[in-house]
């Protein structure tokens, strides 16, 4: 009972398993039921109490007729669910009673007084329709109590002030512990944000974050918590989260006092973790030895590393050591109190909520004390460092004056000597300029070179049309003259008619050959060109068999298979072709390359192959060359496009080819150069250029 002038109705209640309306009524005749005291334990003390199915309480009550003429109050506490009819009337309901067990949701009032109208009479009779909901788990955690219905009576206003001033108490309570909390959690946040290399400023937050929410936890269970159900899950979550704080405040300690974790507290995890699981759950003894006798242990621990500490010689480890104490002495105190009171609801009376405190807040306060002096130990040793400091400082800018002096007198030697420097590094930069200059001509000529061996190919064939055709035609002029001579006329224009069919081969050759020379010539040339509609599809064949006839020209042994895969819609698009060629060339060349040395390092036993195709795609034209070869090595994959870099041995290449590839296509072209590849398996570039219409 909150309060002892309350009257407890505990005596003369009558008892029947069953449900029919003709119970309410107060002219029943209850002879033949059972007694029972409904105050009891429903999971200890009353067997009789049916766990699903309704049951009636009924209770003839006499009241003094000054008793009768006052307002009075019904302060009741229930673990199931109740429709209260007062002389057959219905006056209250608290939750839902009924037949069916799944509709039953079991209420507690809390105590909350509600009007009692009772009558003039002398006699009145109370009759309570009672169901427990199915399948609850109940709890006894902090000491309550679980009674089946428990009923007391006093004057309305009385009721209504008293139960005012016990909630208040309770919010006022739990209101200044969520304070202390939050103010834990925001201060060793900051300590920890300013100094992370102090670990246990965040373990401290940790603790209390989760005392905050067993805090907010709590002060929601007594303001709302009329439903039984989530009551009971509730107050296992508060002592789980207690529990869990505990530990986080036991890992600062280990912190604070540079100790590792031992067995001991890896043992404490692991009772922890048993008891929310298993043991908080029991009924009756569960809260007892999972909760508070895990708390007091948790703490002694705590006793224990902080004395360890300060047998070490820890810096005020004492203070964490007494605090300790303080704690173990109050909270068994507070608890054994609570047991001889039966007083067990935190914040009802001042001196518990004290004792509670105290045992709460002392280890907190005890290392917030600790960590005080730590810092005034640092500031100290930080004022004592500073003068050292500048005691240093002014012996240092007497050195710096006398370096001030040496430097003025070396600086105009310094002066003379970097305007000397800078103009030889200017001789120097323009030299290299020039260099570079002429490395880049060197590529493009070695490019040129590589495509000379190709065309020197395509010229042989045109060339050896008009040597041959030459040599008939000599023979025919010869057989014309002397066709002439003789005057057989007839015989002399079929000699003409084949000798200017010769003519027209040796001309048609002629101008194969002067179209392949010109478009060395247009290769060769250093400057950019205009941009052209081109067959991207001709020029890119055109090219990879020039660039494969190269390599033969200098290898016989070398073969490959070449594979082309063209679009047959691909429009034309404008470029530079003489730029593009150079490009395809230098990757034509790069490919078989690739193959090649393959094909020296397998011993011959591989077929090198060289693939090109183009797509129309997304606005965009897409030429890929792709080869068999070995691939490019991760390592290097970053520096391929960079100016100089090349995997070639020396001498064979000037590492500029790539490079020069890049910029034509991007910067000239307004498209990308894109390469993918896998170690000894393939390489394959792709060429991305706009289709502009």
């Amino acid at each position: 009972m909150p309060h002892k002038e309350d009257l407890l109705l505990n005596k003369g209640w009558k008892f029947q398993v069953g449900d029919n309306p003709e119970w309410a009524n107060p002219a029943f005749n209850d002879q033949h039921w059972q007694t029972i005291d409904p105050t009891l334990d429903i999971v200890n003390s009353l067997p009789q109490l049916p766990k699903s199915g309704i049951a009636w309480f009924r209770l003839h009550l006499s009241l003094d007729p000054a008793v009768r003429e006052q307002q009075l109050a019904l302060l009741i506490q229930q673990s199931g669910a109740s429709e209260v009819y007062l002389n057959g009337h219905l006056i209250h309901r608290f939750g839902t009673v009924s037949a069916n067990p799944d509709e039953v949701e079991a209420y507690d009032p809390m105590w909350q007084p509600v009007l009692a109208p009772f009558t003039d009479e002398a006699r009145q009779v109370l009759a309570i329709r009672y169901a427990l909901e199915p399948n609850l788990s109940y709890t006894t955690m902090f000491e309550s109590t679980n009674p089946a219905l428990r009923i007391g009576i006093n004057n309305l206003n009385t009721a209504i002030e008293k139960h005012e001033r016990y909630f208040g108490r309770l919010l006022i309570f739990w209101t200044f512990m969520v304070g202390a909390s939050t103010l834990l959690i925001f201060l060793h946040t900051a300590f920890y944000v300013f100094y992370p290399q102090q670990k246990a400023n965040l373990s401290f937050a940790l603790f209390s974050f989760f005392f905050l929410a067993q805090n907010i936890i709590r002060i929601w269970t007594f303001i709302n918590g009329h439903d039984i159900a989530s009551r009971f899950s509730l107050y296992n979550t508060c002592f789980s989260l207690l529990l869990v704080a505990d530990l986080f405040l036991l890992i600062a300690i280990y912190q604070l006092s540079n100790q590792k974790r031992d067995i001991l507290f890896y043992v404490l995890l692991v009772m922890v973790g048993v008891s929310i699981f298993f043991i908080i759950p029991q009924y009756g003894w569960g809260w007892i030895a999972g909760g508070a006798l895990m708390e007091v242990l948790i703490k002694l621990n705590i006793l224990r590393v902080a004395l360890r500490s300060a047998k070490r010689g820890k810096r005020v480890a004492r203070i964490i050591a007494w605090g300790a104490v303080v704690c173990l002495v109050f909270f068994v105190f507070f608890l054994s109190l609570g047991v001889f009171t039966h007083e067990f609801l935190i914040g009802v009376t001042p001196f518990r909520s004290v004792l509670y405190v105290i045992s709460v807040l002392s280890i907190p306060i005890a290392t917030s004390i600790y960590l005080g002096l730590d810092f005034a130990f640092i500031n100290s040793t930080l004022n004592r460092k500073l003068l050292e400091v500048e005691e240093l400082s002014e012996k240092t800018v007497a050195q710096e004056k006398e370096k001030q002096q040496i430097l003025a007198s070396q600086n105009e030697t310094l002066e003379r000597q970097v305007e000397e420097r800078t103009a030889a590094l200017k001789e120097s930069l323009e030299e290299l300029s020039t260099t570079q200059n002429q490395l880049i001509q060197k590529e493009k000529m070695a490019s040129l070179g590589e495509l000379t061996a190709g065309i020197a190919h395509e010229i042989q064939n045109p060339l050896n049309f008009v040597n041959n055709f030459s040599g008939v035609s000599e023979e025919l002029c010869a057989e014309l003259k002397e066709e002439l001579k003789a005057g057989n006329t007839t015989e002399a224009l079929p000699l003409l008619d084949d000798l200017q069919q010769n003519l027209h081969k040796i001309h048609h050759h002629g101008h194969r050959a002067e179209s392949v020379v010109k478009g060395m010539l247009q290769h060769s040339r250093s400057a950019t060109g205009e941009k052209q509609l081109t067959d991207i599809n001709a020029l890119a064949d055109e090219f990879l068999r020039l660039s494969y006839h190269g390599l033969r020209a200098k290898d016989k042994s070398f073969n490959a298979s070449l594979v082309t895969d063209f679009d047959a819609q691909l429009e034309k698009i404008e470029v530079v072709p003489q730029e593009l060629g150079r490009v395809l060339l230098n990757l034509f060349n790069n490919a078989f390359y690739a193959t090649q040395q393959k094909k020296i390092r397998l011993k011959g036993q591989f077929k090198p192959e060289v693939k090109l195709s183009t797509r129309q795609q997304d606005g965009k034209v897409e030429i890929k060359v792709r080869d068999n070869g070995s691939g490019i090595p991760a390592g290097i994959r970053s520096k391929i496009f960079q100016p100089f870099f090349t995997t070639k041995p020396a001498g064979q290449g000037t590492g500029l080819g790539l490079s020069l590839s890049y910029d034509i296509i991007t910067k000239g072209h307004g498209g990308d150069l894109l390469v993918d590849t896998k170690e000894d398996d393939f390489t394959e570039f792709t060429i991305c250029l706009p289709v502009k219409h």
